[in-house]
């Protein structure tokens, strides 16, 4: 008998997607001539660890356990000290997992066909921000906006659509005190996230970058812009009086009925574009759109609501698009908050290494077991079950124990019949196989 047995849906996606000869090749330099286990394997356990719930390097213990299924596991001194030889080479080390990780997603985006994010011709990139608490002295972890302590990582995602999830392109690890609003590490995290990119969506405004009101400074715009080129945006802005002032002259004609995703008006709700001198100092191109709504029974209007309507508004530098679809697009990145959550589920709720460099190893695991979790139902999963997030797929999928059976020096894994979903279990794995063989 073994225990989460459906954890062999990740085995395959692995297998399928090349990623783990894609880390054995990048992590070559790191290992030693007479070693037993490959970097790239090693790492890749504790990825597919934290994709079945561990949120430390001991937990590997679990697949350790399951030979059968998940092949030889290193013991923990070899698994910690890997950690500390990536953490010692620093950018080099963490470059060559992105580079293996961006070659693999073009590989999984191309297998998946129509349900690959990039099917519509553009891809859209999230970016925010999330807390990660520190209950103890780490390095770097210090007070936060919150009141709290740890630290205060910007994460890059993809996103899935309706119809699926997201996976992260790009982390950037930052002490707890760092401003929500800093350019200069929205820069750098959009710089790490386009190379993860297929190359198609390097040209012509194929890449969306989205955030919320953290991105709407000067120079973070000012950055976009000079891509403009090959670079499209839906940046959230802070109301400034400027801006209310100028909602309060919009008149009545140029206000626009909002929409909602199934093309139907939105009741109370508008929007309009501002104009004039209230984009003045702001980059060339640059669009304003607001948006007002009858605010909620009992909800609390702020002091930049005006004529007792709540008001928000957004920068894009998208033409030939009727505004309500352009807010439409922008309020969509409303689901970067339910990728935060999935990634606190998913290793990002705790860093449980002392130095900095440790824990910058270990964000990257994190990010490759997310990217396991969303490309295996990208691949194999279809309708409502491509939407389940981590806790779903552990409870109703990986979680399901199993029976290996060896007979015509063949080996056959055996879910229990009685288990609600393994007929789904069964299904995925079976369009997994369909898929080519990488090389």
């Amino acid at each position: 008998m073994v225990s989460q047995a459906g954890g062999v849906l990740l085995v395959e996606t692995v297998r399928r997607t090349g990623l783990d000869t894609a880390l054995s090749v990048a992590l070559e330099p790191w290992r030693k001539p007479r070693a037993v286990h490959d970097p790239g394997k090693i790492l890749l356990d504790l990825a597919l660890t934290v994709a079945l719930g561990g949120d430390c390097l001991a937990d590997v213990a679990m697949l350790r356990a399951e030979p059968g299924v998940f092949g030889a596991v290193a013991s923990d001194p070899t698994v910690s000290r890997l950690v500390d030889t990536l953490a010692l080479a620093g950018p080099r080390a963490l470059t060559a997992i992105r580079r293996a990780r961006a070659e693999v997603r073009e590989r999984a985006w191309t297998l998946a066909g129509d349900a690959a994010p990039n099917a519509g011709g553009e891809v859209v990139v999230d970016i925010d921000g999330v807390l990660v608490l520190a209950h103890s002295e780490k390095q770097d972890a210090t007070a936060t906006w919150k009141k709290t302590f740890g630290h205060h990582p910007l994460i890059a995602f993809v996103d899935h659509g309706r119809e699926g999830s997201g996976e992260p392109v790009a982390g950037l690890l930052r002490p707890g005190n760092a401003g929500s609003n800093t350019a200069s590490d929205h820069i750098t995290i959009a710089r790490k996230a386009l190379p993860q990119l297929p190359k198609q969506h390097w040209r012509g405004r194929r890449t969306l970058i989205r955030t919320d009101s953290a991105g709407g400074t000067h120079n973070f715009l000012n950055w976009l812009t000079a891509r403009g080129r090959w670079l499209s945006y839906s940046v959230g802005m802070v109301i400034t009086d400027a801006i209310h002032q100028a909602v309060l002259l919009v008149p009545a004609s140029a206000w626009t009925p909002a929409i909602e995703p199934d093309g139907n008006v939105r009741d109370g709700a508008w929007v309009a574009e501002l104009a004039g001198d209230v984009l003045k100092g702001w980059p060339k191109g640059m669009r304003l759109i607001v948006r007002k709504e009858r605010p909620h029974p009992g909800a609390q209007l702020r002091i930049t609501d005006a004529d007792g309507m709540r008001i928000t508004c957004f920068a894009t530098n998208t033409t030939s698009t009727p505004i309500a679809a352009l807010e439409l697009r922008h309020r969509q990145r409303a689901r970067a908050e339910d990728r935060i959550r999935a990634a606190r589920d998913t290793g990002l709720r705790n860093l449980p290494l002392h130095d900095t460099a440790q824990n910058r190893i270990c964000l990257e695991i994190v990010q490759l077991a997310q990217d396991l979790l969303a490309w295996m139902p990208m691949l194999a999963l279809t309708g409502e079950t491509r939407r389940w997030e981590p806790k779903r797929l552990r409870l109703r999928l990986f979680s399901a124990a199993g029976q290996l059976v060896t007979t015509g020096r063949r080996r056959w894994l055996r879910l229990a019949h009685h288990w609600p979903w393994t007929q789904i279990i069964t299904a995925a794995f079976e369009r997994l196989q369909t898929l080519p063989n990488p090389g």
